[in-house]
């Protein structure tokens, strides 16, 4: 016999839209789930992570098509899963669900997408007026974001973080003693941590991000973070790569972009990273889905008559 739970699965997996009291229950299972994981989430290979997702549930369902489900694979993603896209409600809702039913299955890091501010600019808090006629679910999931684990670390080696290093948390230690419960800050380690990226040119140290959040980092201090923190690789997300994958410094630092179809443009490719439980990794590049916009404009309410639409 089905759950709610199952139920609610086969739905997302149809492109429907979650009833707004079974999206709320989904946020408060899941912050049960997240409180017990820490800021520093360990994690056993093999294992596949994922990069920014970004409201394409399109090519969500093309990862899992090509790289196996959840429960007879291990997935871990690193941020970013809603804004941009046509779908950001029902990729974050599914993602939940397959967590809440295999949560050893399925690790959820935050990244810098996953805030108040952000999603009010980027395209969640529209969506969730558009789909719900309320700001209940843009409340509902913004305060679960509070709760994600902010890295993990593979079989003690591999760290995995949305954006980069942060000047402040030169041991894993000192990121695993972060309070994360809140809105993500405009400075400070936990910015960092989701907000930083890598420089490429002879930067020493950390210097200002073209962002105008968070800082760059060069390889100096990042090699000494891996030597410090006793590590072979770091693997993160949060740019965009068209080519969905890229490796620099040495093949110690890897990027990985599982948006092809970021700001409705792109049409590239995306990538996951398949982490062996060797922990060999290889990039599992796979082209974009072409049916980004199919259901992007269902709705579930209905309470206004047309004249006030």
């Amino acid at each position: 016999m089905q759950t709610d739970l199952d139920k609610s699965i086969e739905k997302l997996k149809n492109g429907e839209l979650l009833k707004e009291k079974d999206v709320k229950q989904l946020c408060a299972k899941i912050r049960e789930i997240f409180i017990e994981e820490g800021n520093v989430q360990r994690i056993d290979p093999p294992v596949i992570v994922v990069g920014d997702i970004h409201g394409q549930l399109y090519d969500l369902f093309e990862i899992f098509k090509q790289s196996g489900e959840v429960g007879d694979q291990n997935y871990l993603f690193l941020g970013d899963y809603v804004n941009r896209g046509f779908h950001s409600i029902e990729s974050i809702c599914l993602l939940y669900a397959l967590k809440i039913k295999n949560p050893d299955k399925i690790t959820l890091l935050r990244g810098n997408h996953e805030s108040r501010i952000l999603t009010q600019t980027f395209g969640l808090y529209d969506e969730a007026m558009r789909k719900y006629g309320s700001l209940n679910i843009w409340r509902y999931l913004t305060e679960s974001f509070d709760y994600m684990p902010l890295s993990a670390l593979i079989d003690e080696k591999i760290w995995c973080v949305h954006g980069g290093i942060a000047q402040d948390a030169k041991l894993l230690d000192d990121v695993r003693a972060l309070n994360r419960l809140s809105e993500i800050p405009d400075n400070g380690e936990i910015c960092e941590l989701l907000w930083n990226d890598p420089n490429e040119q002879e930067l020493k140290g950390f210097g200002e991000s073209k962002r105008g959040v968070g800082k760059e980092f060069g390889q100096d201090v990042f090699t000494q973070f891996l030597q410090t923190n006793n590590l072979s690789c770091v693997l993160r997300a949060h740019q965009v790569i068209m080519e969905g994958y890229r490796s620099i410094y040495k093949d110690q630092l890897k990027t990985i972009f599982s948006a092809p179809n970021y700001c409705y443009r792109c049409g590239n490719s995306g990538a996951v990273c398949e982490v062996s439980d060797k922990l060999e990794m290889r990039a599992k590049i796979f082209q974009a889905s072409e049916n980004q916009m199919k259901n992007a404009q269902t709705k579930i309410w209905n309470q206004n008559p047309d004249y006030f639409l």
